[in-house]
C-alpha cells in the first residue's frame, strides 16, 4: 500500500505540473517537487524500517501543499490537490501501520526466543 501510494504521488505530481493543470502552459519546474519522493522508493522496496519512519514525516510537506492548493486553486487543480491529500493520508497510514506491525513482531519474537545468557569468566 505504501509503495503504491508513493508511486501514485510521483505520477500525480508529474502529470499535474506538466500536463493536467500546470501553473504556466507547457509545464513548470514545479514538477521537480517529485524528486524527493523518488529517494525513499528504494528503501520501501527493500523494506527498511528507517525509510518508513522518515517518509511518514516527509509526507506532511506534500499534504500541506495539497491542502493549500485544494483551498486556493481553481478546478481542475484543486481536484488534483484533493487527490494528493488522499494519497498522502494513505501513505502516512501505510507507513505508520508498517512500523507498528514490525515493532510488534520484533517484540513477540524477542519474547518467544530470549537471547542466551552470557557467562563471563
Amino acid at each position: 500500500m505504501a509503495v503504491a501510494s508513493l508511486l501514485g504521488l510521483i505520477v500525480l505530481g508529474l502529470a499535474w505540473e506538466l500536463w493536467l493543470a500546470p501553473v504556466r502552459p507547457g509545464g513548470t519546474l514545479l514538477a521537480l517537487k517529485v524528486l524527493p519522493l523518488c529517494i525513499p522508493l528504494t528503501g520501501l522496496l527493500k523494506n527498511r524500517m528507517y525509510t518508513y519512519r522518515w517518509l511518514s514525516l516527509l509526507i506532511w510537506l506534500y499534504f500541506t501543499e495539497g491542502v493549500v492548493r485544494a483551498w486556493g486553486d481553481r478546478a481542475p487543480s484543486n481536484y488534483l490537490a484533493m487527490l494528493e491529500v488522499v494519497l498522502c493520508v494513505v501513505l502516512f497510514v501505510a507507513c505508520a501501520l508498517h512500523v507498528r506491525l514490525r515493532l510488534q513482531h520484533a517484540k513477540l519474537a524477542a519474547q518467544l526466543d530470549p537471547p542466551a545468557a552470557t557467562v563471563h569468566p
